[in-house]
């Protein structure tokens, strides 16, 4: 995996960290013991915040995403049995359905935003509702990146060990079980 692509995930991994601590601490403290915001409105406000700036920090890896996947699902390919890590093939099936998703939400996003108004730009109310209507959709998806991403390295790790024998059959992968699309808040 190279530098740049290596550092890019890096900082998403770190960015969500922060952003979904940030999440958990407000959501702690402005909902009942039930789980029920104290004041809606305010709590959506602060979930679009969340959603947008994960998405931001996602950018930072987008376009490497494909390829970073596609890199841990070759060396995982090789790894000598005895080193892997059974959760991985389903850390990869999920980071490659999010992966697909995502890709599909943006084309939805970017083909949305093509058919707005001439004068909805960046600040308008009808932009920024769509915006962050795309933000919350994909918001599950990058969580599920900012959860597992980490595999990533992990694999890349092992692969990286010196002496590493290959004489062990290498594990299969298989895609994870395919999950429902709704959106998780």
């Amino acid at each position: 995996m190279p530098d740049p692509q290596r550092s890019s995930l890096d900082r998403f991994l770190r960015e969500s960290r922060t952003i979904h601590d940030a999440w958990d601490a407000y959501s702690d403290e402005h909902t009942d013991l039930d789980g029920w915001p104290h004041d809606p409105h305010a709590y959506g406000l602060r979930a679009a915040r969340r959603d947008r700036e994960t998405a931001d920090a996602f950018d930072t890896v987008r376009d490497s995403a494909q390829h970073l996947l596609a890199a841990a699902e070759k060396q995982f390919a090789s790894l000598p049995g005895r080193v892997v890590q059974h959760r991985w093939v389903w850390q990869l099936g999920t980071l490659r359905d999010a992966l697909g998703q995502l890709d599909a939400l943006h084309e939805q996003w970017l083909a949305t935003r093509d058919s707005l108004p001439a004068d909805a730009k960046p600040g308008s109310e009808v932009f920024d509702d769509a915006l962050a209507e795309y933000h919350g959709e994909a918001w599950s998806y990058l969580d599920d990146w900012a959860t597992h991403g980490h595999v990533i390295r992990e694999i890349h790790t092992a692969a990286a060990q010196p002496g590493r024998s290959t004489s062990s059959p290498s594990p299969t992968a298989v895609a994870a079980p395919v999950r429902a699309t709704t959106v998780r808040r």
